[in-house]
């Protein structure tokens, strides 16, 4: 077997010690990445690992399989009243970020400006990964995490643009800043409606295809999203961007096999964290980090506690959110895989300083995700950010019963509902269209004709394809 036997022996500790590692962190409110991270340092002690190329493509792969899984559990009436602060601060708070982190970055590790800010485009961004896994199953304020996941969904462009153009403006200096801009402003429309069309398409093709293996549902939505990223990278648009607006049109469309396509996703997501960040921790070296530590820490606590708070105030300052809602998204801007995978931009331009600027980012990230994960639940309490009313969104999902015209929809019932009130017996439902079940306050109750549905009831509606419409109408007035 040579080689091949240790190490699959290695990647199956990995993957076990991953899952067993992200209960621990859970617990403790970390991001899982940190003990990925550290893990990957402890094991390049034993492995030599210095393949920038092949670490970038699986961070790039990761990063998609992330971005889908977060986007299809991300809720479009509950990011809607927020896409304004999300894009501000995924835009010009990136931009400002950058900025105050550059500069300090200039001055602490004696820099020339142009690498400054690159380094503070690279650690410029929110990641989504460990917003995703820091946010998801905490009860705080939903206004905060759904404009917290968007921003962290959609702010990737602005990082990639401003990492790239810096690179570039180091290798030509003499490039056009107006041809850049108008580049951004391409990648992003491209992204958008890429993300859109091709999101159409693939609900499309789930729900009309029939294939007679129901696992393959999973694949081929997962592999919808690669299409999609590859797509738009092609054309010259924002492939991660086309992912997140892709998956979060697939995540709120009525969905074929939606619950076998979100568990698949949750556990490949966590997957691929598990070998993204064990492999970036592969190329890090500690006694390297160690040359660093105190150059780290001190960018590290101006861009916690000046450079984003000072980007959050400024790119929200005229949208409605107090000063402790603002506080509490400064020190939300977790950072995570997108700043490692771009630290490894420099080392691909074989810039001159790319070893220094990848380890101080890495060490920064380590250092920011470690003090902020770790604080974030305590800060949301003392600054009563913790929890609010139901918000009276609808859950839709689909099951498809085989090789056959017929399906059962689950339904959580909204506030707003016309049905709500209402007895099974006076709902005008289509032609053989049955209410099979109803759960509330987690009971499985039997329906009869007498049976009143309430808010948050989630029913189970046996219909044919055909009469989904209607019944979705008598439902949910839509």
């Amino acid at each position: 077997m040579g080689i091949i036997g240790p190490l699959l022996f290695l990647l199956s500790v990995m993957l076990i010690i991953g899952v067993l590692a992200t209960k621990f962190s859970s617990r403790l409110g970390l991001p899982s990445l940190i003990l990925f991270l550290i893990a990957g340092m402890l094991l390049n002690q034993f492995i030599y690992f210095d393949n920038v190329e092949l670490t970038q493509f699986i961070g790039i792969l990761a990063l998609i399989i992330i971005l889908f899984e977060g986007g299809t559990q991300t809720k479009w009436g509950r990011i809607r009243p927020v896409l304004g602060p999300a894009i501000s601060l995924a835009t010009l708070g990136v931009f400002l970020t950058t900025l105050g982190t550059g500069v300090a970055a200039m001055h602490i590790l004696d820099f020339s400006l142009l690498e400054g800010l690159l380094l503070g485009a690279i650690v410029g961004s929110t990641d989504a990964a460990a917003v995703f896994s820091v946010l998801g199953n905490k009860n705080f304020n939903k206004r905060l995490t759904a404009t917290l996941e968007a921003e962290s969904g959609s702010n990737d462009p602005m990082a990639v643009f401003l990492t790239i153009t810096l690179i570039e403006l180091t290798q030509i200096p003499d490039m056009s800043i107006w041809g850049a801009i108008g580049n951004l402003f391409l990648q992003m429309g491209l992204g958008l409606g890429l993300g859109l069309v091709l999101g159409k398409a693939t609900v499309g093709l789930i729900n009309n295809i029939k294939l007679d293996i129901s696992g393959l549902y999973p694949v081929l939505a997962m592999g919808a999203a690669v299409f999609t990223y590859a797509t738009a990278d092609f054309f010259g648009g924002s492939g991660l961007l086309a992912v997140y607006v892709m998956a979060v049109f697939v995540g709120n469309s009525d969905l074929t096999y939606r619950f076998s396509i979100l568990r698949f996703n949750e556990g490949f997501a966590l997957m691929m964290q598990i070998v993204m960040f064990t492999l970036l921790g592969l190329l890090v070296f500690p006694k390297e980090l160690t040359s660093v530590v105190w150059e780290g820490i001190l960018i590290a606590l101006i861009l916690m506690f000046v450079a984003r708070p000072i980007a959050v105030f400024i790119s929200t300052s005229f949208m409605k959110f107090n000063v402790k809602q603002k506080l509490f998204i400064s020190w939300a801007g977790l950072k995570g895989a997108v700043p490692i995978v771009l630290a490894t931009y420099p080392t691909m331009a074989d810039l001159e300083n790319h070893s220094l600027i990848f380890n101080t980012v890495f060490f920064v990230v380590l250092f920011s995700a470690l003090i902020q994960g770790s604080t974030l639940t305590w800060l949301a309490e003392k600054l009563n950010l913790t929890g609010d009313d139901d918000n009276g969104l609808t859950s839709i999902e689909l099951i498809n019963l085989g090789n056959t015209d017929s399906e059962i929809m689950k339904v959580t019932m909204p506030k707003d509902s016309p049905a709500i009130g209402m007895t099974l017996v006076n709902l005008e439902l289509p032609e053989d269209t049955l209410i099979i079940g109803i759960t509330r306050d987690r009971k499985l109750l039997t329906p009869t004709g007498s049976s009143v549905i309430e808010k948050g009831d989630t029913l189970y509606v046996l219909s044919e394809k055909e009469h989904r419409r209607k019944a979705k109408k008598v439902l949910l007035g839509v």
